[in-house]
């Protein structure tokens, strides 16, 4: 067996190193959408090990630990079709205008499904019981990314995401495999449209170049060579078919072997492959740790994976204990997504969940909208979330949920975000009489106060020049929820607010 990478073994708790709190917040922040302190004392109390091993009892299966009505019921949409036969059926003897407004009836139902499904999955990140689940989730939708923009049924978006969920931290080859199958994704790499007789090759190269291998590391042949294995392979409706008649039988050679090939077989030897290995545990490591991956640590981490027969789960506990995870290069050092930015701050404040549609403009302006990557690469993260444009929103969303900002947003029509659209009075924003109060109670003096929000909100010590100005930013009041207000704005408004 491959000698564990040194970065890779496990972090020890030392007198000179202990698990604190900031370690704690660290794991909470990487592991889910931030923790309370409530939540990173129950951490620090853990351990290292055992926290881990707590963030990652969840199923290896769809699990609702949701109620019931926090599950998306796209059948109550007005004018959303049962499935895709009834299209078929409303259409049947009707006019050309007549088929015009059914389509637009539908697409405007679909557009509201999208959203009560953007909705439900937000609150699901936000208030769910197994937040590493759905980090992993989250992953795993910018990595075999479909779009809602491309994809025409809200329901199919929906299932995508149960399947991403259900194989989050299972074994990668029965997710490609399943991925593979998945509706949603024989859409949007037109898999659909791959028949032996003009074979679309959309799907085989980016299942190399994006969900596999990476780039350099196949061939054209392999591609075209891969593309007529996947022939056939579509769906009916919400079901995955294969259609036999359009799928190629020939013999197919493929990264150095040939036979007559399908789609499993081709997953099957890209796995086989080394580098497909090393490509995922890298890619994995950098959403959990840090960028910077050599040669050396991306060969540990594929090992690790490959050794595990490509079950992801006791790579994601080798990296959540890792000496590398609590690392300076690691502590601190990833710009927080949108969503991190936007679902923290609502947790850590306590507020409602505002509805997606009251949220739709910033997250789009910030450059990450759920079941929205802007391409098949998914969102390139890290420090391409922040440019002039993006910071300016960033600070202005958090201050806003803070409680009270005055920025407009172009996306809401030019209205505050704190106001209902007419007609749209269920587009709801955070509680705009925002009690800090309710959320820390009144500390003996300013500097406690600081010191409170301080360590709910960054996690972490700020210097002594910035801890002042938090402090004058109470005017002696701390009792007074206006200024405690202002104080938390600052906070939010910190740059040290925009990393974990």
């Amino acid at each position: 067996m491959t000698e564990i990478h040194p970065l890779l073994q496990p972090y020890e708790p030392s007198e000179d190193d202990p698990f604190d709190s900031v370690k704690a917040a660290h794991l909470l922040n990487r592991g889910g959408f931030g923790g309370t302190p409530e939540e990173v004392e129950k951490v620090r109390k853990l351990g290292p090990q055992l926290a881990v091993d707590w963030l990652l009892d969840f199923p290896d299966a769809p699990a609702e630990e949701m109620s019931e009505k926090d599950v998306p019921d796209l059948s109550a949409i007005a004018g959303y079709p049962k499935d895709f036969r009834s299209i078929q059926q409303a259409m049947a003897g009707k006019t050309d205008d007549e088929k015009k407004a059914i389509r637009q009836m539908q697409m405007m139902a679909n557009r509201d499904a999208i959203n009560a499904t953007v909705d439900w999955w937000m609150r699901r990140m936000t208030y769910g019981s197994t937040p590493l689940h759905e980090k992993l989730t989250l992953f795993w939708h910018g990595h075999f990314v479909t779009s809602a923009k491309d994809e025409r049924a809200a329901e199919l978006m929906w299932k995508q995401n149960e399947l991403l969920r259900a194989n989050a931290a299972g074994n990668f080859r029965t997710f490609v495999r399943a991925i593979s199958r998945d509706p949603a994704m024989l859409d949007y790499l037109n898999n659909s449209q791959n028949r032996k007789a003009h074979p679309n090759e959309n799907y085989a190269r980016e299942l190399m170049e994006l969900f596999t291998l990476g780039i350099g590391n196949y061939t054209e042949t392999d591609v075209k060579q891969g593309a007529r294995a996947f022939t056939g392979w579509a769906h009916d409706g919400n079901d995955y078919v294969f259609r036999r008649f359009d799928h190629d039988e020939g013999i197919k050679t493929f990264l150095g072997y040939s036979g007559n090939f399908n789609g499993d077989d081709i997953i099957d030897i890209i796995l086989a492959t080394p580098v497909c290995a090393r490509f995922i545990g890298s890619k994995l490591f950098r959403f959990f740790a840090y960028e910077e991956v050599d040669d050396k640590l991306a060969e540990g981490l594929g090992s690790q994976l490959r050794n595990n027969n490509y079950e992801l789960r006791p790579l994601i506990r080798t990296i959540l204990t890792s000496k590398a995870f609590y690392s300076d290069d690691a502590m601190g050092s990833q710009i927080k997504s949108p969503i991190q930015l936007t679902l923290g701050t609502v947790r850590l404040l306590d507020l409602q969940m505002p509805q997606y549609r009251a949220l739709v403009g910033p997250l789009t302006q910030m450059g990450q909208v759920p079941f929205a990557p802007p391409n098949v690469r998914g969102w390139p993260g890290g420090r391409m979330w922040i440019n002039t444009s993006t910071l300016f929103v960033r600070y202005n969303m958090a201050v806003n949920l803070a409680g009270g900002g005055s920025i407009l947003f172009p996306k809401m029509g030019g209205r505050r975000f704190d106001t209902p659209a007419k007609g749209n009075q269920d587009v709801q924003s955070p509680p705009a009489n925002f009690q800090p109060a309710a959320v820390v109670q009144t500390a003996d003096s300013a500097e406690d106060l600081v010191d409170q929000w301080v360590q709910r909100l960054i996690q972490r010590p700020i210097s002594p020049d910035k801890r002042q100005v938090l402090i004058d930013a109470l005017n002696d009041q701390p009792q007074r929820p206006e200024y405690v207000r202002k104080m938390v704005q600052l906070i939010v408004s910190m740059p040290e607010y925009q990393v974990c």
